[in-house]
């Protein structure tokens, strides 16, 4: 793996440690409050906050599991360098695509 891609998946697992915490400690309040998806959809619509907060979410996780699924297939599948970072690039850009489909339904 280039240093390039350590680097970016080094940055996006360090964005993305802390985002994990903040969802499950939502998810945990939440469910101790009896939340419904009613009163949770209530909660988000229209937040900037939200939406900023899961749309980097998304961005990160898409860029760190196409990263890592990039040296998966490299070494698994044997697949060469070339496509397995043309098929990770597609794999990341539909999980950037629909990640952000689904923060804008909570959110917008």
């Amino acid at each position: 793996m280039n240093v390039q891609l350590y680097i970016w998946q080094r940055a996006t697992a360090a964005i993305l440690a802390p985002m994990v915490f903040v969802h499950l400690a939502v998810i945990l309040y939440a469910t101790r409050h009896g939340f419904s998806a009613a009163d949770i959809l209530a909660r988000t619509q229209g937040s900037i906050a939200w939406a900023t907060f899961y749309g980097v979410f998304v961005i990160a996780a898409a860029i760190h599991a196409s990263i890592g699924l990039r040296n998966v297939m490299s070494e698994w599948l044997l697949l060469t360098p070339r496509r397995a970072g043309r098929t990770a690039v597609g794999i990341g850009l539909l999980l950037a695509v629909l990640g952000l489909r689904a923060v804008a339904a909570v959110v917008l």
